[in-house]
């Protein structure tokens, strides 16, 4: 074993300190505390997760003894570690990050109080050096029973090819960042630094050639430089993952971890989506903030080559990722079986590696592919009172099996439950994907009822975006402002209604539409080509300016590519950015056997008091005596009890 790590010593030497030139995204995103969500579908959903999630899975986190390994750790309490995972203290951090985004738009003293009280917990149970891993420092010698974890007799860092010691180190950094912004305080930033600055030295300057198995600890350390300006930690995330794929050959066998955490080759020569589908999702996420901020070209071809076999070979209909359940990850291009695995982790990874990949292009399909991935992918994830969560959103469900880590139905709690932490964080700050800007343009990505005032140059513009969205392609732009301000806005028009499901051919519309999304501005028709997936409006905007967007909803009938065997045959319904389903509960007990015509008509009807409010699909029989067929959207699926549950329909030509 110590010619292993010698050998590691002497590759990973040739990745020296060399300066890093670096810029950022060439746009902006408006973060989410600058932007008022003020009423309709995503205004619940945040105060759901805000009001109810978060202080749910916090309390979840003290029964499970989550928090109590930081207070053993920190010598406050008696005890061993408890839990069976190494990666428990990211739940915490993910739980706070999210707490902290919600201090942001929702001032709570209780709730910051309570945070105040956890880093302190936290830093107690930091060692000297800044070492922070509680089931480490609370010397459980039986890691071997710990899932994803090994125990290393050598020391810290020895096993982290399956420890999770640097991808809690990640979510702590993003937390503690967070915390930062949304208090001022520096006390869980400085504990934060002190961690990563051990890893630095231990990494850089004393050529530990340790690199993660579970890849997150790199975003953290974008994030960490952004905050103090510390090239080092830029630095080392760079150094993370350029010491992918370099394992050296030992005794006939690779040290490396292959292709299931994306170790088989080097990140810049990686141009398929494989292995684990989070740990990808973060790695590639990672990656194109080093070619945004570095301008890495290497790193520039490798990301858009894996967004593009993603989209056009791997990807769910629902945006999910991840079909293969031993591996939580990818198959093979169009294998895509039904039973999906689809991680809701995945999908909020999928999320940020859109956005990060929108903001270095410019181009409105990765905001469709992010769309498609938040309402059809993430949403599913979270139950609509908010405490209750899926690990995995297949689109198949036979009313029975035990699907749900155990479950046959949404569960309040995971022994691994980095999906309803995860959920956290995400969903109160997704005000932050609904504008962008660059110099004098901004970008209008997502509709939801917002208020925001900005900066174009040094004027303000005032905005406020009215609309019934995902329910109606009515949106409503309003200018507020005093003074006249010259801008460019640029208004995503999704491709959904441009009969392109998403880019590339993996999915087609078998009804296309000939319906046109109408823009006008203070009632005069804008007449200008799409580009990029955008209507562009250059003008001086005044107060009392209006600019009015309809773009039509129709009922989609879907079909996959023919290589996509899984759905041979079949046929799903989407409208707007939702993706509907049958259950059973709707269809006389039966979803599984259900069919639909190739030329089925829909009607649409909003129930206010189904599901939280939604609009349900009817099919309309041609004849009296032919059944209809009901569906919803299926990130509503599962409220009703257990029934059968179907994206995919039969067809009937």
């Amino acid at each position: 074993m110590k010619s292993t790590f010698i050998i590691l010593i002497i590759i990973f030497s040739s990745f020296s300190k060399k300066p890093i030139p670096h810029q950022d995204y060439p746009i902006v995103p408006v973060e989410f505390q600058n932007v008022k969500l003020t009423d309709g579908f995503w205004k619940k959903r945040v105060k759901s997760a805000i009001d109810v999630t978060i202080p749910y899975a916090f309390e979840k986190c003290e029964e499970t003894g989550r928090i109590d390994n930081f207070k053993k750790a920190g010598g406050l309490i008696p005890g061993k570690f408890q839990g069976h995972y190494g990666f428990d203290d990211s739940d915490v951090y993910k739980i706070m990050e999210g707490a902290a985004y919600s201090l942001m738009t929702k001032p709570d003293q209780k709730m910051s109080d309570y945070l105040d009280s956890l880093i302190y917990y936290i830093g107690s149970a930091q060692e000297a050096d800044g070492y922070l891993y509680t089931a480490w420092s609370l010397k459980a010698n039986d890691y071997n029973k710990f899932y994803c974890c090994t125990y290393d007799p050598r020391g810290r860092f020895y096993a982290e090819a399956s420890s999770h010691e640097l991808y809690d180190a990640g979510h702590m950094y993003e937390a503690a960042v967070a915390h930062y912004n949304a208090t001022g305080k520096k006390d869980f930033l400085d504990i934060a630094t002190k961690n990563a600055d051990l890893i630095y030295d231990l990494a850089v300057n004393h050529n530990f050639g340790f690199y993660p198995g579970h890849q997150e600890i790199e975003i953290g350390l974008v994030k960490l430089f952004r905050a103090t300006g510390n090239e080092n930690y830029l630095h080392l995330a760079k150094l993370l993952l350029d010491r992918r794929g370099h394992a050296p050959v030992v005794d006939g066998k690779s040290t490396g971890m292959g292709s299931y955490s994306q170790d088989h080759i080097p990140v810049t020569e990686q141009m398929e989506a494989v292995g684990h589908s989070v740990r990808a999702g973060y790695m590639y996420s990672a990656m194109a903030d080093i070619a945004a901020i570095t301008g890495d070209p290497a790193y520039l071809k490798a990301v858009d080559h894996i967004w593009e076999n993603i989209v056009t070979k791997k990807l769910y209909l629902t945006g999910g990722l991840g079909a293969v359940h031993g591996i939580e990850g990818f198959d093979k291009e169009y294998v895509l079986p039904n039973d999906a695995y689809a991680e809701t982790c995945a999908a909020i990874a999928n999320v940020y590696f859109n956005h990060r990949m929108f903001l270095l292009h410019g181009d409105a399909k990765y905001i469709d592919v992010l769309e498609r991935s938040l309402y059809n992918s993430v949403l599913p994830g979270l139950s609509l009172e908010g405490n209750t969560f899926f690990y995995p959103n297949p689109l198949v469900f036979d009313g029975k099996s035990k699907f749900n880590q155990g479950a046959n139905c949404r569960s309040s709690w995971f022994n691994c439950s980095c999906c309803p932490s995860n959920l956290s964080r995400i969903i109160p700050s997704i005000a932050g994907y609904i504008y962008a800007q660059k110099n004098r343009s901004l970008y209008v990505n997502l509709f939801m009822n917002n208020e925001t005032t900005l900066k174009i140059g040094d004027d303000d513009i005032e905005l406020v975006q009215r609309t019934d969205y995902p329910w109606s392609g009515k949106i409503k732009l309003s200018f507020n402002q005093i003074n006249p301000v010259a801008a460019e806005i640029k208004i995503r028009i999704p491709g959904w209604s441009r009969n392109e499901i998403v880019p590339g051919d993996l999915y087609d519309v078998v009804n296309k539409t000939n319906a046109l999304s109408s823009v006008q501005v203070n009632g005069e028709t804008v007449t200008t080509s799409l580009k990029d997936g955008y209507v562009s409006i250059d003008r001086s905007w005044k107060k009392g300016d209006v600019i009015e967007v309809n773009i039509p909803m129709e009922n989609i009938l879907v079909r996959s590519n023919p290589k996509v065997s899984a759905d041979s045959g079949k046929i799903a319904v989407q409208r707007g950015p939702l993706v509907y389903c049958a259950e059973g509960v709707d269809n006389d007990g039966k979803a599984l056997s259900l069919t639909v015509k190739n030329i089925e008509k829909f009607s649409s009807t909003y129930e206010d008091s189904l599901l939280h409010g939604v609009t349900v699909l009817e099919s309309i029989p041609k004849k009296k005596k032919d059944p209809k067929l009901t569906l919803v959207p299926y990130y509503a699926w599962g409220h009703r009890g257990l029934s059968e549950m179907n994206v995919w329909l039969n067809e009937v030509k």
